[in-house]
């Protein structure tokens, strides 16, 4: 088996040494997204529903260049910098997997880059024949 990398313009472009995702077999390892808008480069402004939103957004537009979607998901990993907009951070991420949500920690961190609140990676499977 190969890894492939995953690259797609509907997702923020990495700032360092690293892809939005990498391919091996059926899985796919996504790297975090934050509420990045992929044509300003900036970060979502306004309220956390928001920038978890367009967090999620972004991971759905990874994982569908990977040939993937989020129904693929069988692990994610959110990080944030307030336990207290865990509550609404929930809400949203719960709008995105109403079907059969996968594993999921949650981490509160001291920081993200570029001054996010929230982070979420995933690691999703899919079947090799969908390529």
């Amino acid at each position: 088996m190969e890894k492939r990398i995953v690259w797609t313009d509907r997702a923020p472009q990495p700032i360092g040494p690293y892809h939005q995702a990498v391919a091996f077999g059926d899985f796919i390892f996504t790297s975090g997204q934050i509420g990045i808008d992929p044509s300003t480069g900036k970060l979502i402004g306004g309220a956390i529903e928001q920038e978890t939103e367009q967090a999620l957004h972004n991971l759905k537009s990874v994982l569908e260049a990977a040939g993937a979607s989020l129904s693929a998901v069988v692990k994610c990993t959110v990080y944030v910098t307030d336990m207290g907009d865990y509550p609404r951070i929930n809400e949203v991420y719960g709008h995105f997997f109403k079907d059969g949500a996968p594993a999921r920690s949650l981490v509160e961190v001291r920081a993200l880059p570029g001054g996010a609140r929230v982070e979420i990676d995933a690691i999703a499977y899919r079947r090799s024949e969908n390529l």
